[in-house]
């Protein structure tokens, strides 16, 4: 009987003659006498639905899907279904399997993220989860991304609220070692903006630069969404004829003339000179801010 088989389909992608393919592969029961196999490939449609794309009986343990960018494009997720059979007798056939999904297409991982303007910088990896071909002998194995941010939410479009390493990454063509081809990394750090502008959402996009390959033309990669936590930030103050308040919330006065340093960083390369000219005049000995110089 046919019907306890444990097929185990699993979708792993592979070069075929220089076009990128899926094969699905089973594990054929042993010592059972010869069987055939009916692969069905599926893929999700954008309402979260199965379309059957191929459909084929094979007597191999495994089947081949050309991603050829119509019925199979970069950016879906497929399946394959395969049900095994006796020849002569199909009536006795094993209960289909399925396949986990496989994402044929650019990822980002973590998917999404989670960072505090806090300064830390935190690890983005760009991964291909099929092989990069080599259109020709003169061109080197790689698809360049064109990284970009954007704020979501905002009214009216501001600065970002997250930074980048880079502004461009290589995924360079490798043997396949998982679920990832080729990989890059990048650093994403929020904006300390001293702006108490509470949680704020943003996102990192990447677009295929130029590929000559129809495939690659296509494809946008799905974003990552990135959160943005403030965190408590402090203030100092210097005004009118100048008085100043310290962070720890000192108050005093200074009526000098002259160029000063307001602020300086302990931590990293940030400081604010202030300059003073008189405005009292022969009454009172009285200096205003009439300029500031910040790093």
């Amino acid at each position: 009987k046919l019907t306890g088989l444990a097929l185990h389909p699993v979708i792993t992608p592979e070069l075929v003659q220089g076009r990128v393919h899926l094969k699905c592969s089973c594990s054929p029961p042993s010592p059972e006498p010869p069987v055939q196999y009916r692969v069905l490939w599926s893929r999700l449609s954008s309402a979260g639905k199965r379309e059957q794309v191929h459909q084929e009986t094979t007597p191999q343990p495994f089947s081949y899907l050309e991603m050829d960018g119509a019925n199979v494009r970069l950016g879906d997720t497929v399946f394959c279904t395969v049900t095994a059979f006796r020849r002569g007798t199909p009536e006795q056939q094993s209960l289909p399997e399925d396949s986990k999904g496989f994402y044929a297409g650019i990822k980002f991982l973590p998917e999404s993220l989670e960072i505090a303007e806090d300064g830390k910088e935190h690890v983005l990896t760009v991964l291909s989860t099929v092989p990069i071909a080599c259109p020709g002998q003169d061109d080197s194995c790689k698809i360049t991304l064109q990284l970009s941010t954007e704020d979501l939410g905002r009214q009216v479009p501001g600065p970002p609220d997250i930074a980048l390493s880079a502004c461009q990454v290589d995924l360079v063509a490798g043997p396949c070692s998982g679920s990832s081809c080729a990989a890059a990394t990048v650093t994403v750090t929020a904006v300390t903006d001293f702006a108490q502008d509470g949680t704020r959402l943003s996102r990192v996009s990447a677009q295929p630069l130029a590929p000559r390959d129809l495939l690659w033309r296509a494809h946008t990669p799905t974003d990552v969404k990135v959160t943005v936590r403030d965190l408590p930030t402090g203030n100092c103050y210097s005004f009118t004829d100048p008085h100043i308040i310290t962070f720890d919330g000192w108050r005093y006065d200074s009526y000098k003339v002259g160029t000063f340093l307001l602020c300086r960083s302990d931590s990293r390369a940030f400081e604010v000179h202030v300059r003073q000219w008189d405005c009292g005049g022969h009454r009172s000995a009285t200096a205003c801010n009439c300029g500031i110089a910040a790093q």
